[in-house]
C-alpha cells in the first residue's frame, strides 16, 4: 500500500532527527536552486565586481564561493535546532509554514543584531544605507527562506511522500557534488 500522501498520526511529535535531517537537505536544495537562478538573473559576477558590493562580497570566481554549498549543511542544522525547539508550535499548525518564514525573515534577515545589508542595522550603520533595504539580492534571500520554511513543514508534515525524500535528497546532493566538482576542477580550468 502506498503511503505517499498520508498524514502522520495525530499527535504525532516529529523527532529531533526528522527535523533537523529534513532541515539540512531541504535547506541545502533550496540554497542551491535559489542561488544559482539569483547568480544567472542579477548577473551576480558583474554585481559584485563593481560599486558598493565589490567592498563586500567576494568575487563569484572566488573558491570560497564555489565552497558555498559545502557550508549550508551547517547552517540547515542550526535552523533545524531551532525548529525542533519550536516544533510543538510550528508543525501543528496548519500554516506553521508562515510562522516558521516569518520568524526567519524578521529575524535573520531584516532585524539581525549586526550590520547587514538588507537589515535595519545595515540601514543605519553601513555605506549601502537604506537602499540596502530594497537591493536586488532581498529578492533570493527572501524567496529561499520561504521555500526553506514550505519544504520543511511540508516534509515534516507529510513524512510518508517519498517524493519529498528522493527529490531534496537528490537537489542537496547535486549541490553538495556541483560545489566540490567546482573547488577541484578549477585548477584545470587555468
Amino acid at each position: 500500500m502506498a503511503h505517499d500522501n498520508v498524514m502522520p498520526p495525530r499527535g504525532h511529535r516529529p523527532s529531533f532527527r526528522e527535523i533537523v535531517l529534513k532541515s539540512v537537505i531541504v535547506h541545502t536544495a533550496t540554497y542551491f536552486v535559489v542561488g544559482a537562478l539569483a547568480y544567472y538573473s542579477f548577473n551576480y559576477s558583474q554585481s559584485f565586481s563593481s560599486g558598493l558590493l565589490a567592498q563586500l562580497m567576494r568575487p563569484t570566481s572566488d573558491p570560497m564561493v564555489a565552497a558555498g554549498p559545502l557550508f549550508q549543511p551547517i547552517r540547515g542544522l542550526l535552523f533545524g535546532l531551532v525548529f525542533y525547539l519550536l516544533r510543538d508550535f510550528l508543525f501543528v499548525r496548519n500554516r506553521g509554514w508562515l510562522i516558521m518564514w516569518a520568524m526567519l525573515a524578521i529575524l535573520g534577515i531584516l532585524n539581525t543584531f549586526g550590520p547587514t545589508p538588507g537589515s535595519i542595522e545595515g540601514a543605519i550603520y553601513t555605506k549601502f544605507g537604506i537602499q540596502s533595504l530594497y537591493d536586488f539580492t532581498l529578492v533570493e534571500v527572501y524567496g529561499q527562506s520561504l521555500l526553506l520554511s514550505v519544504g520543511v513543514f511540508y516534509w515534516v508534515r507529510n513524512p510518508f511522500a517519498r517524493w519529498l525524500d528522493w527529490g531534496f535528497s537528490i537537489v542537496a546532493g547535486l549541490a553538495i557534488l556541483g560545489s566540490l566538482a567546482a573547488i577541484f576542477l578549477a585548477p584545470l580550468a587555468t
